[in-house]
């Protein structure tokens, strides 16, 4: 008989400093064979689809952004626990698994640890003998009762996370492993007939970064990461990872972390504590993971640049929608247009063409806008306002003058999109919020980002294809609900001293290794 493995979950980064709510619908829940058909992994076809019985209760996976809606919230989380129950006498109380698939910084109204509160409302129904296993960003947040709950935890190795189903992969392999190979292990003790469950040391350290400091691109966190593997191949170790924390969320839990799962006591420790300390004596050296600026400066590099380094990627790296981002503030917008050099567009004059820059900007929610340019159609001239409907602390909405380039409807988060040519400016519009992370994002929509001169994307570090395009690049500091510079978004809650919060440590922190009792003891005390 296949062991039956759940699958439920519920991701979102969330930014505690941005005044977007999210809402259930953002999720975009999947339930039954939807949940397994998403990841190819599991499909029948596979080895790992074929050593269990996979049974898909509910995942979703939200755009980063505000804080999660209570009643979202709670009306998700009931859904979990009622299709566990039917699963459970579907199978004759018969599951040996599940299979955690989170994020690990989602915040809820009312709840701090809200991935743990989730797992504990689960463990209430599946009990303690079902084992868990988690994958998780490294942006997530690891608590003690998070790692309590589970029996292996793993996260991202990459940032950025190209190896995101890699990692989820690794969670559901192991877990299957696990589940088949312990029942040759001794038991517990012959009173308690319990089949062993794996050791695990977690580490908390007081570091806070926003993760376009710690990309594995570039040192000292790439050594750091290369690090885990070797930890992993120690003997008597089944799992290491290395967890950055998000910064842009107030709760006692947020801190970088350490968790390493095995066999052996002493391996476990020294591999925990090894990562630990090698992730300490670097914390003063992390620096960005590309040249930064002000939004002036940035636009002035960019202009100055040479042929040969164009197009020129700017990160509006503030209101970046998948770190947590409202993603409609509007004053890089409204800085961009007032420029000069983009209030022409390129067309013939006297026989000369102007030289303009041609720049695309992505992106700006603007509902009313994206209507008003839908009904005028191409080429029509409109005048719209947009943003600030969500995050108005920076700026209020743009009122822009220009003339409709393209249309199209039917994207999974923005719906409708629509681009807006004021100047020599390219802006695209949406109904709703959208990362643009693909050269498709852009190219279906008319445009040409290879072409262009400059390309202003909200975005923090660049994704793998936007990487690729870009001939130069640069961040730039701007304001928003991600806003780079930790210390004047107003932090209360997280635990201090805390680097770079804090820069003068009056003594070494406490990087021993905390031996977290197994799931099966729910009754052990849990310390925050």
């Amino acid at each position: 008989m296949l062991p039956v493995i759940a699958i439920a979950g519920l991701a979102c980064e969330t930014s505690t400093f941005s005044p977007a709510r999210t809402l259930a619908p953002a999720f975009h829940p999947r339930r039954g064979q939807a949940v397994i058909d998403q990841y190819a992994f599991l499909h029948p076809d596979t080895p790992l689809g074929q050593a269990a019985d996979w049974r898909g209760i509910l995942t979703g996976h939200a755009l980063p952004g505000g804080i999660v809606a209570r009643d979202a919230f709670e009306a998700l989380a009931d859904e979990i626990v009622v299709g566990l129950r039917d699963l459970l006498d579907a199978t004759t109380r018969m599951i040996h698994g599940l299979w955690f698939d989170i994020h690990g910084a989602m915040c809820v109204e009312g709840l701090d640890d809200a991935e743990f509160e989730l797992l504990r409302r689960i463990r209430t129904v599946l009990g303690p003998d079902v084992l868990v296993s988690a994958s998780m960003d490294l942006h997530g947040n690891v608590s003690r009762p998070l790692v309590h709950q589970t029996d292996l935890i793993t996260c991202y190795r990459m940032a950025p996370h190209e190896d995101e189903l890699e990692t989820k992969e690794r969670a559901c392999r192991r877990l299957v492993e696990l589940l088949t190979t312990r029942e040759s292990l001794p038991r517990e003790s012959a009173s308690s007939g319990r089949l062993p469950r794996p050791l695990k040391a977690w580490v908390p350290i007081p570091i806070l970064l926003p993760g376009e400091q710690t990309s594995t691109r570039i040192e000292p966190a790439k050594s750091l990461y290369a690090a885990v593997s070797q930890v992993e191949a120690e003997t008597g170790i089944l799992d290491a990872a290395v967890w950055v924390g998000y910064a842009w969320a107030d709760e006692p839990r947020n801190h970088a972390a350490v968790v390493v799962t095995g066999w052996d006591a002493a391996a476990v420790t020294a591999g925990a504590e090894r990562l630990a300390r090698q992730f300490w004596a670097c914390h003063a050296d992390f620096h960005f993971v590309a040249p930064t600026g002000s939004l002036a400066e940035c636009l002035d590099t960019a202009l100055k640049a040479p042929e040969s380094k164009r197009p020129f990627f700017i990160s509006d790296s503030g209101d970046n929608p998948t770190a947590g981002g409202a993603g409609d503030v509007t004053w890089s917008l409204t800085q961009l247009l007032a420029r000069p050099e983009f209030q022409q567009e390129n067309e013939e004059e006297e026989g000369a063409k102007r030289n303009c820059p041609q720049v695309i900007y992505a992106s700006l929610p603007g509902p009313q806008a994206v209507q008003t340019a839908v009904a005028a159609g191409i080429g029509a001239t409109v005048t719209v306002s947009a943003g600030a409907e969500v995050d108005d602390l920076h700026a209020g909405p743009i009122t822009m003058t220009g003339t409709v380039y393209a249309i199209k409807h039917g994207d999974r988060d923005a719906l409708t999109e629509v681009v807006l040519q004021v100047g020599s400016v390219f802006v695209i519009l949406t109904q709703l919020r959208k990362p643009y992370h693909h050269e498709r994002d852009f190219t279906e929509l008319n445009l040409q980002p290879r072409a262009s001169d400059i390309v202003v994307v909200k975005i923090g570090y660049l994704e793998p294809e936007l990487y690729a395009m870009a001939a130069d690049w640069i961040l730039a500091l701007t304001p928003g609900g991600v806003d780079q510079d930790l210390q004047r978004l107003g932090h209360r809650r997280i635990r201090r001293p805390m680097w770079p919060f804090d820069r003068d440590f009056t003594a070494e922190p406490d990087l021993s290794a905390r031996m977290i009792p197994p799931s099966c003891d729910l009754d052990s005390e849990i310390v925050i």
